[in-house]
Order: structure tokens, then C-alpha cells, then sequence
């Protein structure tokens, strides 16, 4: 960019509802920044549970995290009651309309040439902020769920619906693809880990969820020789629990809360052991980690396992018991574990952020402008 260029600014709107929502708009922004160098501002919004948001709003944001670890059967019945054009206008008419103040407010602020949303609930505040500020801009929709597409993401009448192919967009430290030939090794030294023993990454997505806990000492009690690494996400309590424990499993149990880490562990990890969250899936395909899916959300989540196991990336393991005996199986079958690996690196597509990327770059400026940097 000549220096004196002002980079175009973006606005995304995002909530803290599990970590993929956060993370698809920093791996487009990242995106962005490597085919266009300083071109783009993008700024991260949250007008349902950010600092601007209503009380009410961030309340409701708030009780994610605890019902889909304590009772997911209760966020299946509010999916699916949502499920629906007429449920999502009663909702926008009602609560989800608080959204429109702090996303307007954005927008004035901001003065964005595209606005993008990358959560199923912030699309209406987003058309709504564009036609209260009366600033003409484009609105975009990033689908970041992997094959079930709840009725919000249809609702908003926004210019484009971007639904990457099964694949929501990942960040930057996955885009290098599976390891390659004698990487795991190194890998596997720089995080603490044995080259020899089997390593188990047990992960839940944003908010720790899955039962991370009793699977983590389950394995380490029935195999001397896996180690095991457990990544809690924002789940405080679980991973002060299993912090006090692991000094008890001489090293093998390594414990993460958020990590800049994650794609280094998907990478040298034998096995992930994990709900069938769609962030999850597509950083593991791009690593070409073996899956082990032990539960989904009902409703949104609910294809993915079916999307995994039919493609041979993994395999589902109901319960401790089948968990453990899977795990025994694969660690004496070195051939099967292998082949999952290679279907599911053919699941990745980290160039799926890049094309998101293209496609909000064209939206926000015009096309004889756009000088791509790959």
C-alpha cells in the first residue's frame, strides 16, 4: 500500500458462544492481511455479550457455557424451538432487539465499508445498525457451523451468506497443513511430550465441555503408556481439577486452559478426543488428527459425527467404556490409526479462509483496487 493510503475498515460481529465464532473472524482477518496487506482495518464486535451490550443480553450469552456442559438436552429444545423464520422474528422483536443499539453504535463509530457476521444471532442487528445509521454498506453472513444450518443464519436479509464448503474458516497456525515426515517428533519435544508414548488430546471446544475430566483420568488409569493432554477452554474449575491431579501421573497429564498452542497439539496428537464441535473438526482435518467424537450438540452439531465417521476421519465412542476400548484397539492397530490420519487430513480445507477472505475483500472495495499479495 502507498504510504498514505488509509486502510479500509471492517466491522465483524461476533459472540462468545463456544470459541468458533471468535476465531472465524480472526482467521478472515488474518486472511485478509495476507492477500492484502495493511489494506484492512478489521475491528471485533460483540453487541449481544461485549462491554456496549444490554444486561439482558449478556445474561442470556452467559448461560451458554453452563447448559450445554450440565444439561445440553435443554439447549437442543431451545434450538429447535428457534428452528424456525417465524420463531427468529418473534426473538428479533423481542430480546435479540437489544442488539441494535451496541451494534449501531458500531457502526457510527467505525464507519465500516462491509459489515460481517460470524454468529447466527447478530445478522438482524447488523441490517438493523446499517439501516439506523443510514450507512449504505454492505452485510455479510460467515456460516461457521459445519453441515446442520440453524434457521438464524437464514433470517437476515443480508447482501451475501458466505457457507465455506463444510469448512469454517481457521486461523493462520492452521493453514500449514498435517505434519510433515519427523515434525511430530519435534513437536512433541517442544511441548513436553514423549516421542514413544501415545498422546490423547482431550478438548471440548470454547467452554470445556464433554466430560474432559472423567475421560482424562480414565486413560491414564487403564494405559501406563498414553499420555494425555487436556485443553479446558474457558472451564476454569475443570482445569484447576485436573491441575491438582496431574502431579499424580508423573508427567503425563498435561493441562491447558486457551492455548496458542492447540494447533502444535492437533498436530502431534495420536488421537483427538473430542465433542463434534465444527471449529474443532476443521482445525483437527487440517492437522490430519484422528478423531474420536464422544458427544454432539443436539441440533447444531448433530451432523457432524455422521460427516466424520462416513469420510473414515474417525469414529464414535458413546461412554468411558467404548472410549477406552477404542482407544485400546487403535493402539495396537497402528495401520487403522494411520489410515484415519489420511482421511482426515483429506477432510481439510484451509484454503477455505482465504476464499471468505477474497469474497469480503470484492463486497468492501471495488475490484480495480484489489492488488492481491499471496
Amino acid at each position: 500500500m502507498p504510504e498514505n493510503t488509509t486502510p479500509v475498515p471492517l466491522l465483524f460481529f461476533i459472540a462468545d458462544t463456544g470459541g468458533g465464532h471468535r476465531n472465524a473472524a480472526k482467521a478472515v482477518s488474518q486472511a485478509l492481511d495476507r492477500a492484502y496487506p495493511g489494506r484492512f482495518a478489521p475491528v471485533l464486535c460483540d453487541p449481544l455479550g461485549g462491554p456496549g451490550a444490554a444486561r439482558l443480553l449478556r445474561w442470556v450469552v452467559g448461560l451458554y457455557g453452563p447448559t450445554i456442559r450440565r444439561a445440553p438436552w435443554l439447549w437442543g429444545a431451545a434450538y429447535h424451538a428457534c428452528d424456525s423464520p417465524l420463531a427468529m422474528a418473534l426473538l428479533w422483536r423481542t430480546v435479540l432487539r437489544l442488539a441494535s443499539a451496541p451494534a449501531a453504535a458500531a457502526v457510527a463509530a467505525y464507519r465500516p465499508a462491509a459489515i460481517v457476521s460470524f454468529h447466527p444471532l447478530t445478522g438482524m442487528a447488523a441490517i438493523s445498525a446499517r439501516n439506523r445509521t443510514q450507512h449504505e454498506v454492505p452485510v455479510v453472513s460467515v456460516v461457521t457451523d459445519l453441515v446442520s444450518v440453524h434457521a438464524a443464519w437464514r433470517s437476515a436479509d443480508v447482501d451475501l451468506v458466505i457457507a465455506p464448503p463444510a469448512r469454517p474458516p481457521v486461523t493462520r497456525e492452521f493453514w500449514s497443513g498435517p505434519p510433515r515426515p519427523g515434525e511430530r517428533a519435534i513437536l512433541r519435544r517442544s511441548l513436553g511430550l514423549s516421542e514413544q508414548r501415545l498422546t490423547v488430546v482431550l478438548t471440548g471446544g470454547g467452554e470445556g465441555c464433554g466430560g474432559i475430566g472423567r475421560r482424562a483420568v480414565a486413560i491414564l488409569r487403564r494405559f501406563g503408556d498414553v499420555d494425555v493432554v487436556a485443553v479446558c477452554g474457558r472451564n476454569q474449575r475443570l482445569k484447576s481439577r485436573l491441575a491438582r491431579l496431574a502431579p499424580r501421573y508423573g508427567g503425563r497429564l498435561i493441562v491447558h486452559g486457551f492455548t496458542h498452542e492447540m494447533a502444535g497439539l492437533l498436530r502431534c496428537a495420536d488421537l483427538v478426543v473430542t465433542k463434534a464441535g465444527p471449529g474443532t473438526i476443521a482445525e483437527a482435518a487440517c492437522c490430519g488428527a484422528p478423531l474420536l467424537l464422544t458427544s454432539h450438540l443436539p441440533g447444531q452439531e448433530r451432523g457432524n459425527t455422521e460427516f466424520v465417521t462416513a469420510a473414515g476421519a474417525g469414529r464414535r465412542v458413546r461412554g468411558v467404556r467404548r472410549l477406552l476400548a477404542e482407544i485400546g484397539r487403535l493402539r495396537a492397530d497402528r495401520a487403522a490409526l494411520d489410515a484415519m490420519r489420511a482421511a482426515s487430513a483429506g477432510l481439510g480445507r484451509p484454503e477455505a479462509t482465504g476464499a471468505t477472505a477474497e469474497l469480503i475483500a470484492a463486497l468492501a472495495q471495488p475490484a480495480p483496487q484489489m492488488a492481491r499479495a499471496w
